[in-house]
Parts: C-alpha cells; sequence; structure tokens
C-alpha cells in the first residue's frame, strides 16, 4: 500500500490526465457502442414490425377476404346461372394471386409462416379444382347440377380452407403480438442503457471537476497565495508543497527563488544606499557641470565681443598701414572671433533644446514653414530657390524648436545646392499609424549614405569652412528636436538625385522632462543653418 501511494504520489499532472481521460474515453465508447447496438436493435424490430409482420397479417386478411368473394360468386352463379355473379369470383383469383406474392416476399425467411402459405394456397386449389372451376365452366342462364351434387363436398373443403386461413392469420398474430412485446421490451431496456449513460456521464463530470479542483485547482490556489504573500513583501512566507508532482516541483522552484531572493534582497538593500549616495553626488556633479557649461559659454560672451571689436577696430585703423602679413593675421583674429562666438551662441541653442523652449501646444507646421521660409527670404532670392510642400498637419509641439526644426533643413538644403542648378526643395507629410512622416528632399549636391549616422554627430562637418560657412550643429540640433518630440530623423541613403531627410513626429509628444532651473540667456533664435 505505501508503494502504491508514493507511486501515485510521483504522478505528474499531465500522467492524471492522461489516465483519467483514457478512463472516461473507456467508459463512455463501452456505453456508446451499447446504446448503438440498443439503437439498433430497436430500428430493426420496429421495422420488421411496421413493414413485415403487420402488412403480412392485413395481408392475409385480404386473402381470405378475397377467397370468400370467390366462395359466394361460385355460390350465386351455380344456383341461379346468373354471368354477374362470376365477377366476383374472377376479381377474387386476381386478388388471391397479388395476396400470394404479397405474403411471400413478406414472410421471406420465416419457414412457419410460409408453411402456413402454402397450406392456404393447396387447399384453396383444392376447392377450385373439385368445386369451383367446374361450376364457373357450367353454362349460364340455368342453375348448375353440380352446385346440388357438390354441395356437402365444396361445404367440408370450404371449411378446411377457412380452418387453413385461421391457422395462417393466428400464427401472424402471434409474431405480431410478439415482436410488440420485443419492440416495448428493446425500448425500456433503451430508455434505462440512456439512463444510465446520463447518470454515467453526469458522475464523470463530478469526478473530473473534482479531480481538477484537488489535483490542479486548489494546489495552484495555494500557491498563488503563497507567491501572493510573497509578493507581498513577507518573503519568510514559506511556499507549501502540495499537489501532482509537477505542481510541487515548481512550488519547490519558487520556494528556491524566495530563499534566494531574501538572500539577494540583503545585499541589494546595502548596494542601493551606496547607490543612492552615489546618484546624490552625481545629480550635483551633474547640475554643476551643466551650470558650469552655461556660465562658461555665457561669460564667454563679453570677452569675445571685446576681442572681435578691437580687431575689427585695429582693421580699419590700420588695413593697408601695416605690410600685407599683417593685414593678414588681422583678417584671421577678426574671423576667428566671430566664428568662436557664433559657435558659442549655437552651443547655447544646442543645449536650449528641451531645457528652455518645451512649451507644447498645438502648432500648425503650414504656418511655422511659412515663417520660416519668409525669414529666409534673401537667401531663397539670392539661389532662386524653389520650395514647395504638401498640405501640413497640426501637432502638439515646440513652436520655437519646430521652427528651428524647419530653419535648419530648409536653410541646407538652399546652402548645399549645385552651382549650376537652382535649388529644388519639396517638403511632404504622410500619416502612419500614431505617427507622422516628414520629407526634406532636394537637388543639392547629397549626402554619401557612407556619411548618413556622421552628419548627425554635433560639430560633425563634411566640407570646410571656406566651401560652407556654418558651425556642423545643425543637423545634430534637428535629432535632438526631433527625438524630443518623440520621432526619428534619417537620411535616405537610396537617393541619388540630391539629398532627402525624413523624419517622424508624433502627434503628442512623450512627456517631457521638466524645465531646468539654470539661468537662461537672452538669444532664443534658430541656429543658422549648417
Amino acid at each position: 500500500m505505501r508503494s502504491r501511494a508514493r507511486e501515485s504520489s510521483s504522478w505528474t499532472t499531465r500522467r492524471w490526465l492522461r489516465v483519467g481521460a483514457a478512463v472516461a474515453l473507456t467508459v463512455l465508447t463501452f456505453l456508446a457502442v451499447t446504446g448503438a447496438w440498443v439503437l439498433q436493435q430497436t430500428e430493426s424490430i420496429s421495422d420488421n414490425l411496421v413493414n413485415v409482420k403487420s402488412p403480412a397479417l392485413s395481408t392475409a386478411f385480404r386473402l381470405e377476404s378475397a377467397l370468400l368473394n370467390q366462395e359466394t360468386g361460385i355460390r350465386g352463379y351455380g344456383l341461379t346461372g346468373t354471368p354477374d355473379f362470376l365477377a366476383p369470383y374472377r376479381q377474387g383469383l386476381t386478388d388471391q394471386a397479388t395476396y400470394t406474392t404479397r405474403l411471400t416476399e413478406l414472410l421471406h425467411g420465416d419457414a412457419a409462416a410460409l408453411k402456413d402459405l402454402r397450406t392456404v394456397r393447396n387447399t384453396a386449389e383444392v376447392w377450385q379444382q373439385t368445386i369451383a372451376r367446374p361450376i364457373a365452366d357450367a353454362p349460364a342462364g340455368t342453375p348448375s347440377p353440380l352446385t346440388a351434387e357438390r354441395a356437402a363436398a365444396g361445404k367440408k373443403t370450404f371449411d378446411a380452407l377457412r380452418r387453413a386461413l385461421s391457422g395462417q392469420q393466428q400464427r401472424l398474430r402471434t409474431e405480431r403480438a410478439q415482436a410488440v412485446d420485443d419492440l416495448n421490451a428493446t425500448m425500456v431496456l433503451r430508455n434505462w442503457l440512456f439512463t444510465t449513460i446520463a447518470v454515467v456521464i453526469a458522475a464523470l463530470t463530478v469526478l473530473i471537476f473534482e479531480g481538477l479542483r484537488r489535483g490542479i485547482t486548489e494546489p495552484l490556489a495555494r500557491l498563488g497565495a503563497d507567491a501572493r504573500a510573497v509578493a507581498d513583501g513577507d518573503f519568510d512566507h514559506p511556499i507549501a508543497l502540495v499537489g501532482p508532482a509537477d505542481l510541487r516541483l515548481l512550488s519547490g522552484e519558487i520556494d528556491f527563488m524566495r530563499r534566494r531572493l531574501v538572500r539577494e534582497l540583503a545585499f541589494t538593500e546595502e548596494a542601493r544606499l551606496r547607490l543612492d549616495a552615489q546618484a546624490a553626488d552625481l545629480q550635483r556633479s551633474n547640475a554643476e557641470l551643466e551650470q558650469f557649461a552655461y556660465v562658461a559659454s555665457h561669460d564667454l560672451q563679453e570677452p569675445l565681443r571685446k576681442v572681435s571689436s578691437f580687431t575689427q577696430l585695429l582693421q580699419r585703423r590700420y588695413g593697408g598701414q601695416l605690410d600685407a602679413r599683417a593685414d593678414q593675421y588681422i583678417d584671421y583674429a577678426v574671423d576667428g572671433a566671430n566664428r568662436m562666438q557664433t559657435l558659442i551662441n549655437d552651443l547655447l541653442d544646442f543645449s536650449r533644446v528641451g531645457r528652455v523652449h518645451h512649451e507644447l501646444r498645438s502648432v500648425d507646421l503650414d504656418a511655422v514653414l511659412t515663417r520660416t521660409l519668409s525669414s529666409l527670404s534673401v537667401s531663397i532670392e539670392e539661389t532662386g530657390a524653389s520650395i514647395t510642400h504638401d498640405p501640413l498637419p497640426s501637432l502638439v509641439a515646440d513652436p520655437t524648436q519646430m521652427g528651428m526644426l524647419w530653419q535648419n533643413l530648409i536653410g541646407n538644403a538652399i546652402k548645399f545646392h549645385r552651382p549650376d542648378h537652382a535649388p529644388e526643395i519639396h517638403v511632404s507629410a504622410v500619416r502612419e499609424d500614431a505617427l507622422w512622416r516628414f520629407t526634406v528632399t532636394d537637388n543639392g549636391i547629397g549626402i554619401a549614405p557612407e556619411y548618413a549616422e556622421k552628419v548627425f554627430v554635433i560639430f560633425q562637418r563634411l566640407h570646410t569652412k571656406d566651401a560652407y560657412k556654418g558651425s556642423g550643429i545643425g543637423l545634430a540640433m534637428c535629432k535632438k528636436i526631433v527625438e524630443f518630440h518623440g520621432g526619428t530623423i534619417v537620411i535616405d541613403p537610396d537617393f541619388r538625385d540630391g539629398a532627402r531627410i525624413s523624419f517622424t513626429l508624433a502627434s503628442e509628444p512623450p512627456k517631457a522632462i521638466g524645465p531646468s532651473t539654470m539661468p537662461q540667456a537672452t538669444r532664443t533664435e534658430a541656429v543658422p543653418a549648417s
């Protein structure tokens, strides 16, 4: 008994389910086969009763009626000699042949009933041969003398025929009654069988649900309750090992994880305290670095303005009075100071994206693009640029950043045009699920595929400052603006007739970090295209 208990306790959920399903299917299959046999028996007996026994009995009655019609017609014709009495006799002969053939078909395989039918047929043949045919062959108009002569013999022969018919009918009645009794007994058996099937199915259903409850539902509920207790913070709560072998194994694994989690929590708590201290130090350091970068770039404006002013003053006052090398050095100083001032301004604008400019509201991009084209009107007129655009949507965005985005993209498309071609620029917008995809296409000098990612890095230039002016920060600014609004920006590497820049913007950007509390400079215009 103990070995059997240990063996059953090692059964997994799958094994319990397989055994239970096999037993249930075996019982149901047996009941189904038995039920099908009973139904077949019921149908067979009912078919025999309806299509054989009852029709055979009714046909036997009709055969008796046909023979009686013959006897009546022969007797009337023999007594009167009137030919009209021969009509029922002849009709009786026809009906006799029909009903005899029908009974032969219905009683096929029933030897006793066929023997009764042969007795009736032979007795009728004797009566017809000795009495009916001789009288029917007598001349019409006068009574047949054979009627009186053979009256006693005819009566005796027809009485024998009546007894044969009565015996046949009695046998058919008995067989029909037996068929009715068999049908009733089979129907009773059928009803009991299907009641038993219903009871067995109900019992199997109860057993299945009870087995599932005890073997799966309750162990899983217990496991879930223990797991929730651990999840709610009671890490010392043990996981009970209940249910089939696989569920007990799962409970053991979860309990092992719980014990390991308890060990890890102690280590994690200690690490968290160290990380909190490091995070606080890092946050202070980042704030100081941000403040330092802002102050450094902001405070550099004043000395740079002085350097630029004095070098320009030297250029105006002493230009042409010194040698050519001195004039060249002065030009270098003026240009360097101006470039440094532009670079610092661009850095300030780049640092403000997401920190200063973050006033999110509904923005009509058509109107923003129109203002951008107006601010670039001088460059457009000088280069003869042709700029077209599709209808642009309204989005929830920062209007200042949208202006900076369009100004950098359109400005770059104008600046990097081919010397022998007027710039042709087209802006398109297509809805893609929750995003809008914008594309700026131009016929300029293009961007080689190997530089498709490099151009979005700050201060990365593909051309010298003498060929194209700029600080190399424009596309980096565009990338920062687009990503701040929940989108992406890429160069189309397959476009060869210029440059095609594609970017996406969400209808509503993700929640942005609040503005910095650092001091703000006064310059807020967009970075010049670069």
